[in-house]
């Protein structure tokens, strides 16, 4: 499949998200994690906690270069394909947190993974829904529409909180209406108990990331070229991270729940990065060091998967009476040093990921949904 009509720079943006994501993700040693690549435990924010937002920016920028076309097209394809989308990416979420299908018990012995133990929400399926959902309101409704109802959903989730009192991780209005809707066992169980930070409720602040991506994305496009576009962008940038630093002292950055503040605060950011691989590629005309996450951005869906799908068979493949991929990190990586040889870890398994990709623009091969 040839890819037409790129935006270099959100192809480096998003490269660079997925590059990140995947170190963040697969960790030698989750005890010995250097602070900055770890979640914050609740409130507050690190540098790993502007991943997932970035890459829904993304989405809403990719999103602002196919939308026009979709006005010569009838309603009724239009739709199809916002459908059909959504629902295979939701699909391969589910499937990849399903994925072998089977699991091991200490000797690693193969036993059953039931359906009644898969977690139905996750980052695709997140993803999923945000696109489908931003797609249709901003194919139905004029762009300041669109913009009057982020911010209604943004205050309406502050509301809720208000409304609900006092909240912890183990007693929230994400984890409430999960529980109500699900089973504890379809719920993410990473925290030691039932908590889902893609959550259904949280789903619905996390759309104004990709709603906010693709106003920038236009933004770009129409005067991105220029200082003036440039300096629109950076403003934005600035005006966002403020509102939503002041806004924590009212509704505290939390990524996990995804509140409005934490939207305002990665919205800003995601802009300003952005607004920084604009100025070198587009301004100062500068390739060097581009191309590594272009392979990221060229082929994003395809090495996410792959670097999401090795993790569980690495887990359930023993060498030497453990999982292959503890054993590789404490044979290989731990003797250089227990942070150290975790983040190394990390990096050499992103760059498996990247070689692959790499072989993948070389032959012209991009798989996109």
């Amino acid at each position: 499949m040839q890819l037409n009509n790129r935006s270099l720079a959100l192809d480096v943006f998003r490269g660079m998200t997925v590059c990140f994501m995947i170190i963040v993700n697969t960790s030698g040693n989750w005890g010995t994690t250097f602070a900055p690549l770890l979640h914050a435990n609740w409130n507050g924010f690190t540098p790993t906690d502007l991943v997932f937002p970035s890459f829904l920016f993304a989405v809403g920028n990719s999103m602002s270069f196919v939308m026009d076309k979709w006005k010569n097209m009838p309603q009724s394809k239009v739709l199809t394909k916002i459908f059909k989308r959504t629902f295979l990416i939701f699909l391969l979420g589910y499937l990849m947190y399903w994925f072998p299908f089977y699991n091991v018990d200490a000797d690693f012995n193969a036993k059953t993974f039931p359906f009644e133990e898969t977690r139905i929400f996750g980052v695709l399926q997140r993803i999923a829904l945000c696109y489908g959902m931003a797609s249709l309101l901003l194919y139905y409704f004029k762009p300041k529409v669109s913009l009057y109802i982020s911010v209604f959903i943004l205050l309406s989730y502050r509301l809720i909180y208000y409304v609900y009192g006092s909240y912890d991780m183990h007693h929230n209005p994400v984890l409430d209406l999960d529980l109500k809707l699900f089973s504890e066992g379809h719920i993410y169980h990473g925290e030691g108990f039932a908590f889902d930070p893609e959550g259904l409720l949280s789903t619905f602040p996390a759309l104004v990331n990709v709603i906010a991506g693709y106003f920038v994305g236009k933004l770009i496009q129409e005067k991105g070229k220029t200082f003036e576009g440039l300096s629109r962008i950076f403003m934005i940038g600035f005006l966002f991270i403020a509102v939503g630093f002041m806004w924590n002292y009212g509704f505290e950055i939390n990524k996990k729940l995804w509140t409005s503040s934490y939207v305002l605060l990665t919205i800003g950011l995601s802009a300003s990065i952005l607004g920084l691989v604009v100025y070198y590629s587009d301004f100062l005309h500068q390739k060097k060091g581009l191309y590594f996450f272009e392979v990221f951005g060229k082929n994003t869906l395809a090495i996410y998967l792959l670097s999401e799908l090795l993790v569980p068979l690495m887990w359930r493949i023993p060498i030497a009476g453990k999982s292959s991929y503890v054993w590789f990190y404490e044979n290989i990586f731990q003797p250089v040093g227990d942070y150290f040889g975790a983040f190394l870890f990390a990096f050499i398994y992103m760059m498996i990921c990247w070689f692959v990709g790499y072989i993948l623009d070389k032959k012209k091969i991009y798989i996109k949904i």
